[in-house]
């Protein structure tokens, strides 16, 4: 009796559109949160919610454990940092949580380089991984902010909210990812110049190679569909044609 080996069952991937839902919510809360009074309350849940949330979207033993080992200190940093609000536990909760949305996001663009095909679940993807990149600059530029006050010039605004708090810095981070630049708040700083930079470069390569993966995931789709449609037409008629053949050669 021949016995049969199953390979053990992987942990369930969910789908990203679950991960882009909670990454949307948490960029539209931001700004109601900094007018609220619980609005740091609102804005951890969030963040953690979030973290948990990319950890169940990446899939796979070793990429979920690794992210789990990853969003550890992630996660527990940003309740410490709610709790008792230090310089030493914000750096760390900050520098944690940048290392792991860029393993997040690394696993995002291996899934669309390697996608069969486009999907939904492709699209909902590449726009996360969008997004999640704003969100990356900007904890950055909150770090920077409070580790250097002099890093950002503001122009506008009551003079009580110039600080690169919540929803500032996520607001500063997709102008400069989306190169539009209204020029409200200036980096000042060597560091931070750099990052708005950077930034800005990636945005627009990001856009632009993105559209170009989706595009030929398109078209090699499409000739794949084309080809196999043709192929069963062609034993179709193949077929067509034996028995025809053989009705008209009938046995003696």
């Amino acid at each position: 009796m021949q016995v049969t080996r199953t390979r053990p069952k992987q942990i369930f991937r969910f789908s990203v559109a679950y991960f882009l839902g909670v990454l949307v919510l948490n960029i539209l809360v931001s700004p109601f949160a900094d007018q609220l009074q619980s609005g740091f309350l609102i804005e951890t849940m969030l963040m953690t919610l979030l973290l948990l949330s990319a950890v169940m979207s990446i899939g796979g033993r070793r990429r979920a454990l690794v992210g789990a080992v990853l969003v550890a200190p992630a996660a527990v940093g940003e309740w410490l940092n709610y709790w008792q609000p230090a310089l030493p536990i914000l750096v760390v909760a900050r520098v944690a949580g940048l290392l792991f949305i860029g393993f997040v996001f690394v696993q995002l663009l291996r899934f669309i380089v390697f996608a069969p095909r486009v999907d939904s679940e492709v699209l909902c993807a590449a726009v996360a991984a969008y997004l999640l990149a704003g969100l990356a600059w900007s904890l950055a530029y909150i770090l920077l902010d409070r580790l250097a006050p002099d890093s950002f010039v503001f122009t506008l605004g009551p003079k009580y909210d110039h600080s690169m708090t919540g929803f500032t810095g996520l607001y500063f981070s997709f102008i400069t990812l989306s190169t539009v630049g209204y020029g409200d708040i200036i980096p000042a700083s060597g560091l931070a110049r750099i990052l708005a930079m950077v930034e800005a470069v990636f945005g627009m390569f990001y856009v632009a190679l993105l559209v170009a993966r989706l595009v030929s995931l398109y078209s090699s789709g499409s000739a794949l569909e084309a080809a196999s449609r043709g192929e069963i037409a062609d034993q179709q008629r193949i077929g067509a044609d034996n028995s025809q053949t053989g009705s008209n050669n009938p046995e003696k």
